[in-house]
């Protein structure tokens, strides 16, 4: 017998088919609840850290220039060495300033005979004009032959100083303990205290001067903080200072003055803080950033991994009573671990929030929670 195939009763077996397999689904999507990590918000200290773009100066960079013109004859340091106050650094051709100086001595001595004989011959004279052999022109005129003679040896001597300062000058001296920066000259070069490049540079970098800015606003909470600017030198905790690899320098540093004047074109105050650099790692022309961290109490903290970014709006997700969640808007003031926020407003005390996995939550949905974050 041929069997007979009915449209009718083929497409309600195909929908009975569709609707059995939609409830599968739909019963699979909402199956158990996901278990989420959940803290409960409470009040804090906690120190709240700014950072402040930076640069590095030695102490003193003395850029060291020829005070006499000349060859050089020898170099006495290398780049980078340590060098002591009074270290020779170059010497320039001396030979020429020598004979300057001989001269010049040659030239006292002279102008000192001939100071010595127009005093005996003004004595002569005194002697002469006493018994009236002389008349009192004559006498004067050997007085003022005199002085003459004592001027010139006041020259002479002054003259001869000053061979004496050029001589010394072509040894070229550190003016401080330091760091010998590059040397651009060599032997032989021709250098004179015109030269528009330094023989080398001496920094000072035992410490290290690190100048940042801060806005007038930020200067006045400081000094709602602590007072005066004053105040604020003397009382803020130590900062410290995150060198351009992003890593923390190991050392300290204070803040040692404030300036009481603000940048017209940047409405910035500079600011210059000192750090040690017992190691000679802080570089001079280095650049990176002071942390300034001060504590704030009676706070409310919370980990970056609670939150999530919408539409420029940070959100929280909230635990019902329920086990259901709710999006809540908060703002907040990012710590500078990269870690935390300080919650301005949107919680409070004893709120419930999702501590971590909040990207895959929605409004409403059911959760179960994991034991609490401590």
């Amino acid at each position: 017998m041929k069997r007979i195939k009915h449209p009718i009763l083929g497409s309600i077996a195909l929908l009975s088919i569709c609707m059995l397999a939609s409830c599968r689904d739909t019963s699979d999507s909402q199956g158990e609840p996901q278990t989420y990590p959940v803290l409960t918000v409470k009040y804090d200290n906690v120190n709240v850290a700014e950072s402040y773009s930076a640069s590095i100066q030695g102490r003193q960079d003395i850029e060291i220039y020829p005070q006499v013109a000349g060859t050089i004859s020898n170099v006495c340091v290398k780049e980078g060495q340590n060098v002591k106050e009074g270290q020779l650094l170059f010497v320039i051709d001396q030979v020429p300033y020598l004979a300057a100086l001989r001269t010049a001595t040659a030239n006292v001595h002279s102008a000192q005979a001939q100071m010595e004989t127009a005093r005996l011959d003004c004595e002569s004279k005194k002697v002469l004009l006493a018994e009236a052999v002389i008349s009192d022109y004559d006498y004067l005129l050997a007085e003022n032959a005199l002085a003459v003679a004592e001027a010139n040896v006041e020259q002479a001597k002054a003259q001869e100083l000053n061979a004496k300062n050029s001589l010394s000058y072509t040894e070229v001296r550190s003016p401080s303990d330091g760091i010998v920066g590059t040397l651009p000259y060599r032997k032989g070069a021709l250098v004179g205290g015109n030269m528009s490049q330094p023989l080398t540079t001496i920094s000072d970098n035992k410490q290290m001067y690190v100048y940042f800015s801060m806005t007038e606003n930020q200067l006045r909470v400081l000094m709602n903080k602590y007072g005066s600017l004053d105040s604020i030198v003397a009382n803020i905790p130590p900062v410290r200072l995150r060198l351009n690899d992003d890593s923390l320098y190991d050392e300290p540093g204070h803040i040692e003055s404030i300036s009481g004047v603000i940048n017209r074109q940047t409405g910035t105050v500079s600011i210059r803080s000192v750090f040690p650099n017992t190691k000679r790692q802080l570089l001079s022309g280095g650049i990176g950033n002071v942390v300034i961290s001060y504590p704030q109490v009676n706070t409310i903290a919370i980990p970056q991994t609670a939150t999530v970014e919408l539409q420029d709006r940070i959100l929280v997700y909230k635990l019902n009573e329920d086990n259901t969640v709710t999006s809540v808007p908060i703002s907040v003031n990012k710590l500078n671990d990269g870690k935390q926020y300080i919650v301005l407003s949107g919680l409070k005390a004893g709120d419930k929030i999702v501590s971590e996995g909040v990207g895959l939550l929605q409004d409403g949905m059911s959760i179960t929670v994991k034991e609490e974050d401590k």
